[in-house]
């Protein structure tokens, strides 16, 4: 059986399925054809349900959970992992509202993070999450919102740091930062839901039992980026959770999931998020 799977070339995602999509480890019969795109563009195909397994940022996802379920196994989630708001100068915070602001998509949880921080943010103007950095140095926008490897490179762009997003969001909430997470297809049948989530938490930890080293299939997707840049976004964003979320994996979500939806006026059931 063939299915399509949607995660992003940063390190993280390629090292947590470098396994599963090139025959590192037994699929049990599934073969796996990776789609590989910027989180914005999987969040957007997720309503047209294109893949059948697919990374989403949770904002993303909790409007489609009636056609994709949240697996245990894959997600970006931690302490210390969040989005930075970032400027050329230094801005008061009563200022931030005024200012025209780069973020990496409408349905990213990077955008929510900042109208979580920020709520009277009004001016923001959605690019892809690699060309921020630019547009913040070139003055097309006053501030910008980082995501990924781009937390170790602004500095030396001569930019510098507003506030951490995701540290607003730890101290007020004292939990975990469910950034992203792996989705699957309801309809599939549920041995094969089963035996997806099985095969990624091994991809997983495949990764995690060779490395340091880095396969060709992380640094060729990786391209320009140094190779300690590419560890630090690994150790940064590939942990516990992204082999099995647990019970604090859970309970994060469950926690961003209840400001979610006090924050769009909606009501729901964490735990139908996830397979049952």
């Amino acid at each position: 059986m063939k299915l399509t799977i949607g995660f992003s070339p940063c390190p993280n995602d390629t090292f947590i399925f470098d396994a599963l999509v090139n025959g590192l480890i037994d699929t049990e019969g599934l073969v796996f054809e990776p789609k590989l795109e910027d989180i914005q563009t999987l969040n957007a195909g997720a309503a047209k349900a294109k893949l059948d397994i697919t990374k989403l940022s949770f904002p993303a996802f909790f409007p489609q959970a009636a056609q994709y379920a949240m697996l245990n196994s894959g997600a970006a989630l931690g302490k210390g992992v969040g989005p930075l708001l970032v400027a050329k100068k230094m801005v008061d915070v009563g200022d931030i509202g005024r200012c025209k602001i780069a973020i990496p998509g409408e349905l990213t949880t990077a955008n929510f993070l900042l109208h979580y921080a920020f709520p009277f943010v009004k001016n923001t103007e959605p690019l892809l999450f690699s060309s921020i950095e630019d547009a913040v140095c070139d003055g097309e926008v006053e501030l910008g919102v980082i995501i990924h490897e781009n937390r170790f490179t602004y500095q030396q762009k001569g930019l510098h740091k507003i506030c951490d997003l995701g540290e607003i969001w730890e101290q007020r909430e004292n939990a975990p930062i469910p950034l992203a997470g792996i989705t699957i297809k309801r309809s599939l049948p549920d041995e094969i839901k089963r035996k997806v989530e099985r095969l990624i938490q091994k991809s997983v930890q495949y990764s995690l039992d060779r490395y340091p080293k880095l396969s060709a299939y992380i640094t060729s997707h990786a391209q320009a980026m140094e190779e300690d840049v590419m560890r630090k976004h690994i150790q940064l964003y590939v942990n516990e959770y992204s082999v099995n979320l647990g019970p604090n994996g859970k309970a994060a979500i469950q926690a961003f999931f209840d400001v979610y939806t006090k924050m769009h006026g909606q009501s729901g059931k964490a735990e139908d998020l996830f397979l049952s």
